[in-house]
């Protein structure tokens, strides 16, 4: 019926006590704030959802067969920097290789033939 930290007040618990007495429930001022903050936080239900929309973007044209050059000048940027987008791909989704970024696109219809 409550919820307090360890690190609460011992007045904090005899008002918890109180109110959970009475037929309330009760949560502390600082668990409230965690709680009020964890409903902003995007939910990701698949690992490409976290990527920004750059880096979907490269990981599309990668699964897609273009190569690092390839990409670099259809988006106009440079080598490096696509070699960074894929970097940050395979890290925030946990892949090894472009075959993976392929297969992972392709198995959740991301692209297709």
């Amino acid at each position: 019926s409550g919820y307090l930290t360890k690190e609460s007040a011992s007045t904090l618990l005899v008002e918890a006590i109180r109110k959970i007495y009475q037929g309330g429930r009760f949560i502390s001022d600082e668990v409230a704030e965690l709680l009020a903050l964890s409903l902003n936080e995007k939910k990701v239900e698949f690992p490409h959802e976290q990527l920004s929309d750059r880096e979907y973007q490269v990981m599309i044209l990668i699964a897609s067969g273009k190569t690092i050059v390839e990409i670099s000048k259809e988006l106009v940027l440079s080598d490096k920097t696509i070699s960074t987008y894929r970097t940050r791909i395979l890290e925030k989704m946990s892949l090894k290789t472009n075959s993976e970024i392929t297969h992972y696109a392709f198995s959740n219809k991301l692209v297709t033939k």
